[in-house]
């Protein structure tokens, strides 16, 4: 069983590399309506480039899972703005396509909490559809359709978990089917547990993406261990290796909130676990810091007995 592992957005200690230098709507309006695409395409034109620097970087420390940060493109759905961000920069965006293909690299986007398709308000639909179009456009520019992906949570429950789940499956009908192909969701810390995301992945055909420390501050009524095959199971759509997020609570009082590290206590018992159905997996860590954060549990799981590191970021058990 071969585990990849990967992080999300930043590199920690490279220098001034923050590919989600980002710019109000309010400092936006400020400024000069002759100054206004200027600064939009400057601070893309930093961030695809720092993206670049990340990606690179990756390449030299056998890093083949990478989440993009969301945040490339300053104002990108504001309906206020709403500019082309692709034109300007079709040599950056091919640029860093052709990395992630020719080193064969596992990408994704992570869109906010407010990209949702359950709420009874239509304009919220409508811009989650502008945001998962925003996603993929960057994807489809890249030329990383086949194996970017681009994760959702299912959203809230308005005070009715079945009447709003139904609502969900009515209102993804309005997304695209190109871009529902890309499409991921992962069940959450407060509502929607495992059996409820798998059942919905399993009746929209969408790959099931398992939050451990999501699970663990919201199991509801699930052993785990019963569903972790079929969670698995759903990546078979797609023909791909099944992705798990990891992450580990700050505190007993901020349970939910990410720590700096990840806890090998904390996750061993789902690695133990995955083991048993011996199939390789990638895991995406969420700690907040990032590629460090990785590198250490990397080196703390491969001290385990019968666990062989393979590469600095891959090992086999």
């Amino acid at each position: 069983m071969k585990i990849r592992f990967g992080y999300v957005a930043n590199a920690v200690g490279l220098w001034d590399a923050s590919p989600s230098k980002t710019l109000t709507f309010a400092r936006y309006s400020a400024l000069p309506k002759n100054e206004r695409l200027e600064k939009l395409k400057s601070i893309t034109a930093q961030n695809l480039y720092h993206t670049k620097r990340i990606l690179y970087y990756n390449i030299a420390h056998e890093i083949e899972l990478y989440r993009f940060s969301s945040a490339i493109v300053p104002l990108a759905t504001h309906p206020e703005v709403m500019w082309d961000f692709i034109t300007p920069f079709k040599k950056e965006w091919g640029e860093l396509g052709h990395i992630v293909n020719q080193f064969r690299l596992r990408v994704s986007f992570h869109p906010s909490q407010y990209t949702l398709f359950t709420s009874p308000r239509d304009e919220v639909t409508i811009n989650a559809v502008k945001d998962m179009e925003y996603h993929y456009k960057m994807l489809d520019t890249m030329n990383a359709l086949k194996t970017g992906l681009i994760n959702i949570h299912i959203g809230g429950s308005y005070g009715d978990k079945n009447k709003t789940l139904n609502r969900f499956h009515q209102n993804l009908k309005k997304l695209p089917e190109e871009i529902k192909k890309q499409m991921t969701l992962e069940n959450d810390d407060k509502t929607y547990d495992v059996q409820e995301t798998l059942n919905t992945c399993e009746k929209e055909n969408i790959p099931m993406i398992l939050d451990y420390h999501h699970f663990m501050a919201n199991k509801g009524q699930v052993d785990l261990e019963l569903y972790l095959q079929r969670i698995f199971n759903t990546w078979k759509t797609i023909n791909t290796v099944p992705k798990v997020h990891l992450s580990s609570p700050k505190s007993d009082q901020a349970y939910r909130s990410h720590a700096d590290f990840v806890s090998l206590h904390f996750v061993l018992p789902f690695l133990k676990m995955a083991k048993e159905l011996n199939q390789d997996f990638d895991i995406m860590i969420e700690a907040k810091q990032k590629n460090l954060a990785m590198q250490r549990l990397i080196e703390e799981v491969a001290a385990l007995r019968g666990i062989k590191r393979i590469t600095s970021s891959s090992i086999e058990w």
